[in-house]
């Protein structure tokens, strides 16, 4: 039988899973500060550049993650990791053998089809390994592997390519992690389900369509969902078309690009993850509702700053303007997803997750990057470089509706709590 897990082993499954994380995120970011050099390369359109960040990758991210989640909730989610981490490292790296765009498309699809497999058992796990009232900020530490992975794929990114070239970059990042996958299948232990929360696992297995029926019955989940949605469109937006705008508007280097702009994301962002844990956590403990009403705080504040980015002259001003928008940016992360595996029954927590990452991935990674780049196309004919400028100029207006999202998740998430194990 087994038993609660010591703070040394919850920590290192937390530690370790921060890892894996972060090398999703480099493998899965790293196509952005390539994107300028592989369009040279390839004689890709902006458009082309999108759907290779967006489309390409998170249709079959987002859509495999249900199965992915279903086997979790019923096996083994450890060794679900594992395989998943293996593939999505030795995609990474044939993405650096492509000779067009169908050949990095397929590629990056594989990438999409192992990362499917990483977050809805992590999330899962961790509920099982850290209690409701510190769940939000596991979480938040988990979701450093964002902004982590998006600072150390800049960094590599950049200056790879400058020396060596895109194409070794996707190598030098891809590779290790299929080590990293041996690691955790050798160290990771698999927790026993609800023993942090003394809830008790009945053995029930619910399949998609009734975790949809519950989903659909609880409007916090609902609104949590379409907030991350728009928040991951804005945000995977500018990850991914930031760098080519520094290039384009600012006659920025790559190598330049990826240190600064990997330290805002990295620190800043690193940040503002760890911070909406915690304040999740804390405000939750006084009022349930400022665990979602901060969120929307953050943003309303932070909009400003974001626009004039956009339009001053010096692309270091742009990036110190962008500091609040980061910390904003970041803070929806761990209440949402602390709220997806406690609104829910105990074998329900990993397709809750697949499907709120099914939500988020395919309104922001999948439309966001190629929104973005069929706008700039559109806009360059009048702007000229400036196109792209403007084009993230507009989406950052979405701000307005994210934090109406989270305002009204916010008023229902109390009577939601209230029936998480209640049956159809």
């Amino acid at each position: 039988m087994n038993t609660v897990p010591t703070s040394s082993v919850r920590r290192y499954v937390l530690g370790i899973l921060l890892v894996v994380y972060t090398f999703n995120f480099i493998d899965r970011q790293i196509l952005s500060i390539l994107l300028q050099a592989i369009k040279s390369d390839l004689g890709l359109s902006d458009q082309s550049l999108g759907f290779l960040s967006g489309f390409a990758f998170a249709a079959f991210y987002a859509t495999l993650g249900v199965p992915m989640a279903l086997w979790a909730d019923r096996g083994n989610r450890r060794n679900l990791i594992t395989v998943s981490l293996a593939l999505w490292s030795a995609m990474t790296a044939a993405c650096g053998l492509a000779q067009n765009f169908w050949q990095l498309a397929l590629a990056r699809i594989g990438v999409g089809v192992g990362e499917a497999g990483c977050s809805p058992p992590a999330h899962s796990m961790l509920s099982d390994y850290f209690h409701a009232r510190e769940r939000a900020t596991a979480l938040g530490v988990y979701a450093l592997g964002i902004p982590f992975g998006v600072m150390f794929g800049l960094f590599l990114g950049g200056w790879i390519n400058e020396a060596f070239g895109w194409r070794k970059a996707f190598f030098v990042v891809g590779l290790p992690g299929v080590l990293l996958a041996v690691l955790v299948r050798m160290t990771v232990p698999e927790p026993q389900r609800g023993q942090v929360d003394a809830r008790v696992d009945d053995g029930d297995r619910p399949g998609f369509g009734e975790t949809v029926r519950f989903l659909m019955r609880r409007p916090a989940f609902l609104h949590l969902s379409m907030g991350a949605g728009l928040a991951s469109f804005v945000g995977y937006g500018f990850i991914t078309w930031f760098p080519a705008f520094l290039i384009r508007t600012h006659g920025m280097k790559t190598g330049e690009i990826g240190l600064w702009l990997g330290l805002l994301i990295g620190v800043v962002g690193g940040i503002g993850m760890f911070t909406g844990g915690v304040l999740a956590d804390r405000l939750g403990r006084r009022d349930y509702r400022w665990s979602a009403w901060m969120v929307t705080v953050a943003f309303l504040v932070s909009m400003p700053f974001g626009a004039l980015a956009y339009l001053v002259d010096s692309p270091y001003l742009a990036m110190i303007c962008f500091i609040p928008s980061v910390l904003a940016a970041n803070f929806w992360q761990a209440t949402t997803l602390a709220q997806a595996q406690t609104l829910v029954r105990l074998r329900m927590r990993a397709m809750a997750s697949a499907i709120l990452l099914l939500i988020a991935n395919i309104i922001g990674l999948g439309a966001g990057p190629w929104a973005i780049g069929a706008l700039s196309d559109a806009l360059t004919p009048r702007f000229g470089a400036d196109g792209l400028r403007y084009s993230l100029l507009i989406v950052g207006v979405l701000g307005f509706w994210i934090a109406w999202h989270f305002w009204q998740g916010g008023k229902h998430l109390p009577g939601d709590l209230a029936r998480a194990d209640e049956r159809l």
